[in-house]
């Protein structure tokens, strides 16, 4: 028999291989089909069952203070413009090394909090922000040739992203996670529907309509795992299993793409990974250290 750990670390790789197929899918129909009308199409599909599995909940008749409407929000408008930035990266850069520069998601994160609402970050913390963002550097590299606007949509996506975090990290517990993400998707999806009145419409076929129904299953599916995993294994140990995300990556991008990393990519990517696995490990140090104090007291 299993452990709880050790389903939760199952969950979190089947959901960063989910969420990293989906990515890998994205980039292959990002030839085939205009962006937006890619959005629209998969965003409806999200949208639809994200909405049923909620109504199965019996999640909408939960009541939403005015704080948390506000910060699902913010949350919402933050991811999808972080949507835009994200495949218009992914479409132009190797999928691993878009993949490395998003684990840096740890490391913002913490900066973020302890330069927006004062939290403690240690000398420790701090030089290992900085060595991962040295790691991030290697791999967009500003003084090299490949660096054009697109690494810097990577690094705007990051910006997005960690304050969609932040937001989620600011709302209360009673928020259920399906309207946080129906909200998202259904966003999405309008924002495929807008811009897709400025593309020549091209319909999907054949097998554009399988990888459009394949993505749309393994974003949802990524969710559903993903969740699971936290709510089965402990946090500390089920978290840093995100990281097999960069494995799915490399493999997919060579196999796929025929993309392989240089490297200094590989290096800037164990950097990130070393880094943001250092800080959150210790955050769960420091927590239990905290735990323990008060219960001396």
């Amino acid at each position: 028999m299993y452990s709880d750990n050790a389903r939760g670390a199952m969950l979190m790789v089947v959901g960063a291989a989910a969420f990293t197929l989906s990515d890998t899918i994205m980039k292959v129909l990002g030839g085939e089909l205009p962006l937006f009308q890619t959005l629209l199409w998969r965003g409806l599909a999200v949208s639809l069952a994200l909405a049923a599995l909620a109504w199965h909940k019996g999640v909408f008749t939960v009541a939403l203070h005015g704080r948390d409407r506000w910060l699902i929000s913010l949350r919402t408008l933050a991811d999808t413009v972080a949507t835009w930035f994200f495949l218009q990266a992914l479409y132009n850069m190797p999928i691993a090394n878009m993949t490395a520069i998003m684990q840096a998601l740890p490391l913002t994160l913490t900066l973020a909090g302890a330069l927006l609402f004062g939290e403690k970050v240690g000398w420790r913390r701090l030089a290992a922000i900085g060595v991962g963002f040295i790691g991030v550097m290697m791999i967009v590299r500003p003084d090299a040739q490949g660096f054009d606007r697109h690494s810097i949509y990577a690094l705007i996506c990051v910006a997005l992203v960690t304050t969609r975090d932040l937001s989620t990290r600011r709302m209360t517990r009673s928020v259920p996670s399906l309207i946080i993400a129906l909200a998202n998707a259904v966003m999405v999806t309008l924002l495929g529907a807008v811009g897709s009145f400025f593309e020549v419409w091209s319909p999907p076929q054949g097998v554009n309509i399988a990888l459009l129904g394949a993505t749309s299953a393994l974003v949802v599916t990524g969710y559903l795992v993903t969740v699971m995993a936290m709510r089965v294994g402990e946090l500390g140990f089920v978290t840093p299993f995100r990281y097999t995300g960069l494995v799915w990556a490399l493999g997919l991008g060579f196999v796929v793409f025929g993309e392989w990393p240089d490297l200094v990519t590989f290096l800037g990517a164990a950097l990130i990974v070393g880094t943001g696995l250092f800080t959150f490990f210790r955050e769960r140090r420091l927590s239990i250290s905290r735990s323990r104090a008060l219960v001396r007291n």
